[in-house]
């Protein structure tokens, strides 16, 4: 075997980390800026995301965005994050549950099950990201932590799986992921929560286990995004992220944590940080 051959394994598993990158160094600057400025921005940037959401989940459920049933998921998405976004968030998230159940008794040979949980899903992570922002004191701060702990994760997951691989964590539904990239993910996560601490007090340890738990959350909806592709037989959700595919494949981890995120908010209270 010559030294070339030998070698393109290892290279095709980091063919795509270019393209991911430069993808990244595009679009992180503009989602951190509309995160802490907050306001406008970050209501506008929350539309934008939710619609583009919405719009991948109902054509792979084979429906138009333009035409009913499929009309319902953006509809009623944008109507939930706009009550969220003018301070009544409880109103949004009444709002997705007679959404959903009108998505699916409209829907014929359009998935009904999957429509209605596209609601659901895509109208929830909405309403908690917006709720959590809307917090003047901890607001950018705790929206900020929960996209770091979401991106350590998916990033040292990557990482640790394509230079560590081993055992498959569950091919069945997502072949490409190990019990390596699994641990590193966690690791990642975990990391965030200490260094959060350097910013404002808290412990360390708590801090630590909390971010875990997001991570734990970040993963767990990754193959949650990767069992619905493969019920659709597609690849990817889109092609609007270069390198990383569609937007519900670049976010299904913050689609899972934000509700948790959003939650734990309410427990530790109004002005706090989530790890404190």
């Amino acid at each position: 075997m010559t030294a070339a051959a030998a070698a393109s394994p290892a290279a095709a598993r980091w063919r795509d980390l270019r393209l991911r990158l430069v993808t990244a160094l595009v679009l992180g600057p503009l989602v951190l800026a509309c995160i802490w400025l907050g306001g406008a921005f970050f209501t506008a940037l929350i539309a934008l995301t939710v619609a583009g959401l919405a719009w991948e989940w109902v054509r792979m459920c084979g429906a138009r965005v333009t035409t009913l049933p499929g009309v319902v998921v953006p509809v009623v998405v944008l109507a939930a994050a706009a009550l969220a976004a003018g301070g009544l968030p409880v109103a949004g998230l009444l709002l997705l549950l007679p959404g959903a159940a009108l998505a699916f008794g409209l829907a014929r040979g359009s998935h009904p099950r999957f429509l209605a949980l596209g609601v659901l899903y895509i109208g929830l992570a909405g309403v908690a990201l917006l709720t959590l922002r809307h917090d003047p004191a901890v607001g950018r701060g705790n929206v900020i932590f929960l996209i770091l702990v979401v991106w350590a994760s998916d990033s040292a997951a990557y990482v640790a799986g394509r230079a560590l691989g081993g055992a498959k964590l569950w091919p069945a539904v997502s072949p490409g992921k190990t019990w390596s990239g699994a641990a590193g993910g966690l690791a990642g996560a975990m990391a965030v929560g200490v260094l959060a601490t350097w910013v404002a007090p808290g412990g360390a340890v708590g801090a630590a286990l909390l971010a875990g738990g997001l991570g734990v959350l970040s993963q767990a909806g990754d193959l949650l995004e990767s069992g619905i592709k493969r019920h659709f037989a597609v690849k990817d959700s889109s092609q609007l992220l270069p390198g990383h595919g569609g937007l519900l494949d670049r976010l299904d981890g913050l689609l899972a944590c934000a509700p948790a995120a959003a939650g734990w908010a309410l427990v530790v209270g109004l002005g706090e940080y989530l790890w404190r």
